[in-house]
């Protein structure tokens, strides 16, 4: 079953850190979020592998917004 990493806050992904078939595991910086000039890292919550990158540097995105998939 896919697990889901989400964004924290709302803002902007700045940097995408992980791609398609990446290992991580809990404490994970998958992506960093720009969110009132200040860079705040989105970590993963278990460990997995990367199965779908469902943003994209550069895209805004609201707290709870999926960002990725993994199992």
């Amino acid at each position: 079953m896919a697990k889901v990493i989400k964004a924290h806050i709302t803002g902007n992904v700045w940097k995408i850190e992980v791609k398609v078939g990446d290992a991580v595991e809990e404490g994970t910086t998958v992506a960093i979020l720009e969110s009132m000039k200040m860079e705040m890292p989105v970590e993963a919550e278990d460990e997995g592998v990367i199965t779908k990158v469902l943003a994209a540097e550069g895209q805004a995105v609201k707290e709870g917004e999926p960002l990725f998939e993994f199992e």
